[in-house]
């Protein structure tokens, strides 16, 4: 795969192995991937459990080094590693929010800009804005065992985002909530990703997160890794409500995918 001269990031050949080649001992988790994501995209990573696509999100934000290959920030070759100078570009969101919970939701976000030593009133702002991007800014001042599971994810978007990061990284961020907090949230996030145009790139296991909130999807298959497909989404974003689950192109997506899902699980070779 070419690298796009605009993408704000390039995995090119990304593969990534765990334990001792010498002792022969060598997982494979990652073979070959490469993808371009544009600035202000909205990436969705699909697949099965333990197939490397939470190992492929630590790469892309420079936690983990690649074992081989290359990722590319807004044109600039990094190879196998993103330096540690820019962990500060990226913003990251876990399943479990790791909320601080002797801090208030405010306190939480201004421990982010602390940690990054980022000072000055311009900053402690950043704080009240992100908590109203997420429809915190009446829960400033409340600590997180008060707060329902939705809640406290969006407070810990709200920490990613505090820093004016360039990309925001998710790894199943509504995987521990019940289903309906879980699907709240998912168009909650579409509207947070409206209102910063932030790129983000995010890991899923639910086909209809997927198609809400992707404009493009990658299909993982199972380990070592590698994209099976991509499918672009093309419902408009103001279509993108909880109507949207009983349109004809939702319903033409979602069979898509899940399609291609069940081939993944099931090692057969899409049509």
């Amino acid at each position: 795969m070419e690298v796009q001269k605009d993408a704000r990031i390039s995995a090119i050949d990304i593969a990534k192995h765990f334990g001792d080649k010498a002792s022969g001992t060598l997982t494979p988790v990652l073979d070959g991937v490469s993808m371009n994501i544009q600035e202000g995209e909205f990436v969705v990573i699909l697949g099965p459990s333990g197939c490397g696509k939470s190992t492929f999100l630590k790469i892309l934000g420079g936690i983990l080094p690649a074992s081989s290959g290359k990722i590319l920030i807004d044109g600039t070759d990094y190879g196998t590693q993103v330096p540690r100078e820019l962990l500060k570009r990226f913003g990251f969101v876990f399943q479990n929010n790791n909320l601080l919970q002797w801090r208030t939701a405010a306190g939480n976000l201004k421990f982010m800009l602390e940690t990054m030593r980022l000072k000055g009133e311009a900053w402690q702002g950043r704080v009240s804005e992100m908590l109203e991007v997420v429809g915190l800014q009446d829960y400033q001042d409340v600590y997180p065992h008060e707060l329902s599971g939705g809640m406290r994810q969006r407070v810990g978007i709200a920490r990613a985002l505090v820093h004016d990061p360039d990309v925001l990284i998710m790894d199943q961020p509504m995987g521990a909530l019940d289903a309906i907090t879980r699907q709240m949230l998912t168009f909650e996030l579409l509207d947070i990703w409206h209102k910063t145009q932030k790129t983000i790139i995010m890991v899923t296991n639910n086909v209809n997160e997927a198609i809400i909130l992707g404009n493009r999807v990658f299909i993982f298959s199972q380990l070592p890794a590698k994209i099976l497909q991509e499918i672009p989404i093309d419902i408009p974003f103001e279509e993108r409500n909880h109507q949207v689950f009983s349109s004809p192109r939702f319903l033409e997506l979602r069979e898509k995918l899940n399609h291609h899902v069940r081939a993944t699980l099931s090692l057969e070779e899409p049509a």
